[in-house]
Protein backbone atom coordinates (compact mmCIF):
# COMPACT_ATOMS: atom_id res chain seq x y z
CA UNK A 1 0.00 0.00 0.00
CA UNK A 2 1.44 3.44 -1.31
CA UNK A 3 1.19 6.24 0.69
CA UNK A 4 3.32 9.76 0.45
CA UNK A 5 3.92 13.27 2.60
CA UNK A 6 5.45 16.16 1.56
CA UNK A 7 7.09 18.23 4.32
CA UNK A 8 8.05 22.11 3.45
CA UNK A 9 11.00 23.57 5.53
CA UNK A 10 12.37 26.70 5.92
CA UNK A 11 15.84 26.79 7.80
CA UNK A 12 18.22 29.73 9.11
CA UNK A 13 21.23 30.56 7.02
CA UNK A 14 24.61 32.32 7.97
CA UNK A 15 23.87 36.27 7.07
CA UNK A 16 27.25 35.90 5.43
CA UNK A 17 25.89 33.60 2.33
CA UNK A 18 25.98 34.75 -0.96
CA UNK A 19 24.57 33.67 -4.27
CA UNK A 20 25.82 35.72 -7.36
CA UNK A 21 23.82 38.88 -6.47
CA UNK A 22 21.30 38.01 -3.76
CA UNK A 23 22.09 37.69 0.16
CA UNK A 24 20.69 34.23 1.17
CA UNK A 25 18.83 34.11 4.66
CA UNK A 26 16.59 31.59 4.61
CA UNK A 27 16.62 27.97 2.86
CA UNK A 28 13.65 27.09 1.70
CA UNK A 29 12.57 23.57 0.31
CA UNK A 30 10.51 20.38 0.15
CA UNK A 31 11.08 17.16 2.32
CA UNK A 32 8.74 14.24 0.35
CA UNK A 33 8.16 11.16 1.68
CA UNK A 34 6.95 7.75 0.17
CA UNK A 35 6.28 5.05 1.97
CA UNK A 36 5.47 1.40 0.35
CA UNK A 37 3.83 -0.98 3.55
CA UNK A 38 6.61 -0.57 5.98
CA UNK A 39 9.39 0.74 3.72
CA UNK A 40 9.56 4.27 3.43
CA UNK A 41 12.28 6.25 1.41
CA UNK A 42 12.76 10.40 1.60
CA UNK A 43 14.55 12.97 -1.14
CA UNK A 44 14.70 16.60 -1.14
CA UNK A 45 13.27 19.16 -3.62
CA UNK A 46 15.36 22.62 -2.64
CA UNK A 47 16.04 24.39 -5.66
CA UNK A 48 18.60 26.80 -5.22
CA UNK A 49 17.84 30.63 -5.56
CA UNK A 50 20.64 32.37 -8.83
CA UNK A 51 21.28 28.97 -10.05
CA UNK A 52 17.62 27.04 -10.60
CA UNK A 53 15.44 27.33 -13.05
CA UNK A 54 12.51 26.56 -10.90
CA UNK A 55 11.56 28.28 -7.77
CA UNK A 56 10.55 26.48 -4.49
CA UNK A 57 6.97 26.88 -4.82
CA UNK A 58 7.01 25.60 -8.72
CA UNK A 59 8.75 22.64 -7.18
CA UNK A 60 6.35 21.74 -4.98
CA UNK A 61 3.37 22.52 -6.76
CA UNK A 62 4.92 19.81 -9.00
CA UNK A 63 6.24 17.78 -6.88
CA UNK A 64 2.72 17.40 -5.33
CA UNK A 65 0.95 16.65 -8.80
CA UNK A 66 3.73 13.86 -9.32
CA UNK A 67 3.03 12.14 -5.46
CA UNK A 68 -1.00 12.76 -6.14
CA UNK A 69 0.10 9.93 -9.15
CA UNK A 70 2.09 7.68 -7.40
CA UNK A 71 -0.08 7.15 -4.20
CA UNK A 72 -2.61 5.96 -7.05
CA UNK A 73 0.09 3.30 -8.35
CA UNK A 74 1.38 5.50 -11.55
CA UNK A 75 4.91 5.46 -12.38
CA UNK A 76 6.65 8.97 -11.82
CA UNK A 77 7.20 10.54 -15.36
CA UNK A 78 10.33 12.23 -14.52
CA UNK A 79 11.46 13.40 -17.81
CA UNK A 80 10.12 16.54 -17.84
CA UNK A 81 10.04 17.45 -14.08
CA UNK A 82 12.05 20.16 -13.15
CA UNK A 83 15.56 19.43 -12.23
CA UNK A 84 15.09 19.76 -8.47
CA UNK A 85 11.73 17.73 -8.08
CA UNK A 86 13.25 14.89 -10.24
CA UNK A 87 16.03 14.53 -8.05
CA UNK A 88 14.28 14.61 -5.30
CA UNK A 89 11.63 12.01 -6.09
CA UNK A 90 14.25 9.83 -7.35
CA UNK A 91 16.39 9.49 -4.47
CA UNK A 92 13.20 8.93 -2.51
CA UNK A 93 12.79 5.95 -4.60
CA UNK A 94 15.98 4.54 -4.72
CA UNK A 95 16.05 5.11 -0.82
CA UNK A 96 12.60 3.19 -0.90
CA UNK A 97 13.82 0.14 -3.22
CA UNK A 98 16.77 0.15 -0.56
CA UNK A 99 19.54 0.99 -3.61
CA UNK A 100 21.39 3.61 -1.40
CA UNK A 101 24.21 2.52 0.55
CA UNK A 102 24.01 3.45 3.90
CA UNK A 103 27.49 4.39 4.27
CA UNK A 104 28.54 7.43 3.47
CA UNK A 105 32.01 9.93 2.68
CA UNK A 106 31.86 12.53 5.16
CA UNK A 107 34.96 13.90 4.67
CA UNK A 108 34.67 16.97 2.86
CA UNK A 109 37.26 19.62 0.85
CA UNK A 110 36.52 22.58 3.46
CA UNK A 111 34.90 25.63 2.09
CA UNK A 112 36.90 28.69 2.85
CA UNK A 113 34.09 31.04 3.59
CA UNK A 114 35.84 33.40 6.06
CA UNK A 115 39.66 33.93 7.09
CA UNK A 116 41.76 32.31 4.93
CA UNK A 117 44.07 32.31 8.15
CA UNK A 118 41.55 29.82 9.79
CA UNK A 119 41.82 27.65 6.82
CA UNK A 120 45.53 27.55 6.76
CA UNK A 121 45.13 26.12 10.30
CA UNK A 122 42.06 23.44 9.46
CA UNK A 123 44.52 22.29 6.50
CA UNK A 124 47.66 21.96 8.42
CA UNK A 125 45.67 19.55 10.62
CA UNK A 126 44.01 17.63 7.98
CA UNK A 127 45.39 13.68 7.67
CA UNK A 128 46.10 12.44 4.33
CA UNK A 129 44.71 14.42 1.02
CA UNK A 130 44.53 18.10 1.55
CA UNK A 131 41.91 19.27 -0.69
CA UNK A 132 40.27 22.96 0.19
CA UNK A 133 37.57 24.66 -1.75
CA UNK A 134 37.49 28.45 -2.57
CA UNK A 135 35.43 31.04 -4.12
CA UNK A 136 36.50 33.22 -6.55
CA UNK A 137 35.56 36.05 -9.24
CA UNK A 138 33.67 37.80 -6.29
CA UNK A 139 36.32 40.25 -5.48
CA UNK A 140 39.14 41.49 -7.74
CA UNK A 141 40.76 38.75 -9.75
CA UNK A 142 44.18 39.91 -8.95
CA UNK A 143 43.39 39.40 -4.90
CA UNK A 144 41.78 35.83 -6.04
CA UNK A 145 45.29 34.94 -7.64
CA UNK A 146 47.33 36.27 -4.32
CA UNK A 147 44.93 34.23 -2.11
CA UNK A 148 45.70 31.47 -4.25
CA UNK A 149 49.27 31.68 -4.68
CA UNK A 150 49.05 32.46 -0.71
CA UNK A 151 47.48 29.16 0.12
CA UNK A 152 50.00 26.89 -2.08
CA UNK A 153 53.06 28.35 -0.64
CA UNK A 154 51.60 27.92 2.96
CA UNK A 155 51.12 24.73 2.43
CA UNK A 156 53.00 23.28 -0.50
CA UNK A 157 50.95 19.79 -0.87
CA UNK A 158 47.41 21.38 -1.15
CA UNK A 159 45.33 20.83 -3.75
CA UNK A 160 43.17 23.83 -4.51
CA UNK A 161 39.31 23.84 -5.95
CA UNK A 162 38.30 26.67 -7.24
CA UNK A 163 35.42 27.95 -8.34
CA UNK A 164 34.27 31.18 -10.38
CA UNK A 165 31.04 30.20 -11.32
CA UNK A 166 31.77 31.77 -14.97
CA UNK A 167 32.27 35.75 -13.44
CA UNK A 168 35.59 36.43 -15.48
CA UNK A 169 36.19 37.98 -18.72
CA UNK A 170 39.57 36.15 -20.30
CA UNK A 171 41.38 39.40 -19.45
CA UNK A 172 40.36 39.11 -15.76
CA UNK A 173 41.01 35.38 -15.83
CA UNK A 174 44.37 36.22 -16.59
CA UNK A 175 44.93 38.84 -14.38
CA UNK A 176 44.54 35.94 -11.92
CA UNK A 177 46.30 33.38 -13.67
CA UNK A 178 49.42 36.32 -13.51
CA UNK A 179 49.33 36.35 -9.73
CA UNK A 180 49.62 32.66 -9.16
CA UNK A 181 53.16 31.68 -9.98
CA UNK A 182 53.91 29.41 -12.80
CA UNK A 183 55.57 26.57 -10.20
CA UNK A 184 52.14 26.83 -8.22
CA UNK A 185 49.73 26.45 -10.54
CA UNK A 186 50.09 22.75 -10.19
CA UNK A 187 48.36 23.13 -6.57
CA UNK A 188 45.53 24.11 -7.72
CA UNK A 189 43.19 20.69 -8.96
CA UNK A 190 40.78 22.62 -10.94
CA UNK A 191 39.22 26.10 -11.43
CA UNK A 192 35.42 25.54 -12.14
CA UNK A 193 34.24 27.67 -15.49
CA UNK A 194 36.32 30.16 -15.13
CA UNK A 195 35.47 32.56 -17.69
CA UNK A 196 31.88 33.19 -19.28
CA UNK A 197 32.06 31.01 -22.38
CA UNK A 198 33.54 27.28 -22.37
CA UNK A 199 35.18 28.61 -25.28
CA UNK A 200 37.39 30.91 -23.34
CA UNK A 201 37.53 28.87 -20.08
CA UNK A 202 39.08 26.03 -22.68
CA UNK A 203 41.45 29.08 -23.71
CA UNK A 204 42.51 30.05 -20.41
CA UNK A 205 43.16 26.23 -19.56
CA UNK A 206 45.52 26.41 -22.69
CA UNK A 207 47.26 29.66 -22.24
CA UNK A 208 48.12 29.25 -18.45
CA UNK A 209 48.37 25.39 -17.74
CA UNK A 210 45.79 25.51 -14.76
CA UNK A 211 43.17 22.56 -15.37
CA UNK A 212 39.56 23.12 -15.25
CA UNK A 213 36.43 21.61 -14.08
CA UNK A 214 32.85 21.89 -16.03
CA UNK A 215 30.32 22.63 -13.51
CA UNK A 216 27.13 25.48 -14.65
CA UNK A 217 28.09 23.57 -18.59
CA UNK A 218 27.37 20.49 -17.27
CA UNK A 219 24.05 21.66 -17.18
CA UNK A 220 23.65 22.92 -20.86
CA UNK A 221 21.68 21.80 -23.36
CA UNK A 222 23.74 19.13 -25.37
CA UNK A 223 26.61 18.97 -22.91
CA UNK A 224 28.37 15.80 -23.57
CA UNK A 225 30.94 14.56 -21.12
CA UNK A 226 34.50 14.38 -23.44
CA UNK A 227 37.87 14.52 -22.97
CA UNK A 228 39.65 17.98 -24.06
CA UNK A 229 42.46 19.60 -23.26
CA UNK A 230 42.89 21.05 -19.65
CA UNK A 231 39.51 19.66 -18.76
CA UNK A 232 40.14 17.49 -15.54
CA UNK A 233 36.69 17.69 -13.60
CA UNK A 234 33.12 17.63 -14.24
CA UNK A 235 31.37 18.76 -11.20
CA UNK A 236 27.49 17.00 -10.62
CA UNK A 237 24.85 18.94 -8.39
CA UNK A 238 22.45 17.29 -8.52
CA UNK A 239 19.59 19.13 -7.12
CA UNK A 240 20.09 21.26 -10.46
CA UNK A 241 21.47 17.82 -12.35
CA UNK A 242 18.12 16.33 -11.92
CA UNK A 243 17.64 12.87 -11.42
CA UNK A 244 19.81 9.84 -10.09
CA UNK A 245 19.77 7.99 -12.97
CA UNK A 246 21.30 11.32 -15.21
CA UNK A 247 23.57 11.74 -12.10
CA UNK A 248 25.06 7.97 -12.45
CA UNK A 249 25.01 8.52 -16.62
CA UNK A 250 27.26 11.73 -15.83
CA UNK A 251 29.83 9.64 -13.57
CA UNK A 252 30.29 7.01 -15.99
CA UNK A 253 30.61 8.85 -18.84
CA UNK A 254 33.19 10.92 -16.94
CA UNK A 255 35.16 7.98 -16.15
CA UNK A 256 35.33 6.51 -19.39
CA UNK A 257 36.21 9.54 -20.22
CA UNK A 258 39.36 9.53 -18.09
CA UNK A 259 38.19 12.34 -15.85
CA UNK A 260 37.63 12.72 -12.11
CA UNK A 261 34.29 12.86 -11.18
CA UNK A 262 32.86 15.19 -7.93
CA UNK A 263 29.68 15.17 -6.37
CA UNK A 264 28.54 18.85 -4.47
CA UNK A 265 26.38 20.62 -2.97
CA UNK A 266 23.61 22.62 -3.66
CA UNK A 267 23.49 23.77 0.08
CA UNK A 268 20.80 21.17 0.81
CA UNK A 269 19.46 20.74 4.01
CA UNK A 270 21.67 18.13 6.56
CA UNK A 271 18.75 15.37 5.26
CA UNK A 272 19.87 16.26 1.30
CA UNK A 273 23.50 16.30 2.40
CA UNK A 274 23.73 12.97 4.04
CA UNK A 275 22.07 11.30 1.26
CA UNK A 276 24.97 13.38 -1.07
CA UNK A 277 27.44 11.97 0.81
CA UNK A 278 25.65 7.98 0.80
CA UNK A 279 25.79 8.80 -3.15
CA UNK A 280 29.36 10.21 -3.24
CA UNK A 281 30.78 6.75 -1.12
CA UNK A 282 29.28 4.34 -3.76
CA UNK A 283 29.68 6.34 -6.82
CA UNK A 284 33.11 7.62 -6.44
CA UNK A 285 34.77 6.27 -3.60
CA UNK A 286 37.84 7.98 -4.34
CA UNK A 287 37.16 11.01 -4.41
CA UNK A 288 36.50 14.01 -1.79
CA UNK A 289 33.10 15.15 -2.57
CA UNK A 290 32.51 18.76 -2.44
CA UNK A 291 29.48 19.05 0.53
CA UNK A 292 31.29 21.45 2.73
CA UNK A 293 28.53 23.52 3.38
CA UNK A 294 26.51 22.81 6.51
CA UNK A 295 28.93 26.00 7.82
CA UNK A 296 26.66 27.76 6.09
CA UNK A 297 23.54 26.95 8.09
CA UNK A 298 22.53 28.01 11.36
CA UNK A 299 20.19 24.62 11.67
CA UNK A 300 19.62 21.07 10.37
CA UNK A 301 16.94 18.62 9.41
CA UNK A 302 16.23 15.14 10.63
CA UNK A 303 19.70 13.61 9.64
CA UNK A 304 22.45 15.08 11.82
CA UNK A 305 25.57 15.84 9.81
CA UNK A 306 28.77 14.37 11.46
CA UNK A 307 30.55 16.75 13.90
CA UNK A 308 27.84 19.18 13.94
CA UNK A 309 26.68 20.73 16.78
CA UNK A 310 23.99 22.92 14.75
CA UNK A 311 20.68 22.47 16.81
CA UNK A 312 18.42 19.83 14.80
CA UNK A 313 14.74 20.37 13.42
CA UNK A 314 12.81 17.31 13.05
CA UNK A 315 10.56 16.33 10.31
CA UNK A 316 7.77 16.09 12.84
CA UNK A 317 8.11 19.57 13.64
CA UNK A 318 7.53 20.48 10.07
CA UNK A 319 4.32 21.62 8.36
CA UNK A 320 3.19 18.32 6.36
CA UNK A 321 1.56 20.56 2.85
CA UNK A 322 0.23 17.54 1.26
CA UNK A 323 -0.61 13.78 2.39
CA UNK A 324 -2.25 10.77 0.90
Amino acid sequence: MRSAKLYQYQLPMDTGVILRDQRLVTREGWIVELCNGDTVGYGEIAPLPEFSQETAEQAGEQAQKMLESWVKGEALELASAFPSVAFGLSMAELELAGGLPSEGNYQVAPLCSGDPDDLVEELSKMPGDKVAKIKVGMYEAVRDGMVANMFIEAIPAIRLRLDANRKWTPLKAQQFAKYVKPEHRAGIAFLEEPCKTPEDSLAFALETGINIAWDETVRDEGFEVKAEPGVVAIVIKPTLVGTVQRCLELVKQTHDAGLTAVISSSMESSLGLNQLARFAAWQTPAVIPGLDTMQLFKAQLETPWPNSNLPVTALSELEVVWQN
